[in-house]
């Protein structure tokens, strides 16, 4: 399969959208195209799909239609790349429950990689421990057949490929200062930041360098 030169990109929260990689995906010359909660979903499978965070749960019935589309577009085997929410979704879709963590786990978190990892498509040549943005309160079981790839203290299943081109990433390689700064102003997110103690440092890492890494590896697995 060929890289496409279209990309349709679930987003569930204006505020939660491509960040680092929108302008990575822009240089190389493929086009997005957002569709929101409220959106009709594409009537026929995209060629490729970015399913992005958002604060709701995988189980609530309002992502009935989207777990649909995944479970289609799994079928096909269409390159498919969860971050957070999504990640739980393209887990749910496989079989998986999903469910609350332990505890919330939101700010800066090492990251440390799997054995598996070391030789993945994607994963290989980050270093482990690598330190990202992570804001969830919900977690999920390793899918069937999938290989995991990466653990934080907080939380166990952090990442992990289903086949070859279908990655689960539970934190947010793509958020970029500005995102986070916006996010702890959204109302939505209130109850959350509440639970800090000091605010998120925006600047505490740039994510830009393993974003491009990670997407770019992903993009690689299509051809």
């Amino acid at each position: 399969m060929s890289i496409p030169n279209s990309i349709v990109v679930l987003r569930h929260e204006p505020f939660e959208h491509l960040g680092h990689f929108a302008p990575i995906l822009t240089a190389r010359g493929i086009s997005f195209s957002y569709h929101d909660l409220t959106d009709p979903l594409p009537p026929e499978i995209p060629p490729a799909l970015v399913i992005l965070g958002g604060p709701m749960s995988a189980n609530d019935a309002i992502m009935a239609p989207e777990l649909d589309l995944i479970r289609r577009a799994l079928t096909l085997s269409t390159p498919m790349l969860g971050i957070c929410l999504g990640s739980q979704l393209i887990a749910k879709a496989l079989g998986a429950p999903v469910y609350r963590n332990p505890g919330l786990e939101i700010g800066w978190y090492d990251v440390h990689l799997t054995q598996s990892a070391l030789s993945d498509p994607v994963f290989g040549g980050i270093e482990s421990p690598t330190r990202f943005f992570h804001w969830h309160g919900e977690t999920f079981d390793l899918p069937q057949d999938a290989v995991w790839l990466a653990r934080s203290d907080r939380c166990r299943n952090q990442a992990y490929r289903y086949r070859h081109n279908v990655y689960g990433i539970q934190f947010h390689p793509e958020i970029t200062s500005e995102m986070i700064e916006d996010w702890q102003a959204q109302p939505v997110n209130c109850g959350d930041v509440a639970t800090l103690k000091n605010p998120l440092d925006p600047n505490a890492v740039n994510q830009e360098p393993v974003a491009q890494h990670i997407l770019e590896n992903w993009l690689s697995t299509f051809e």
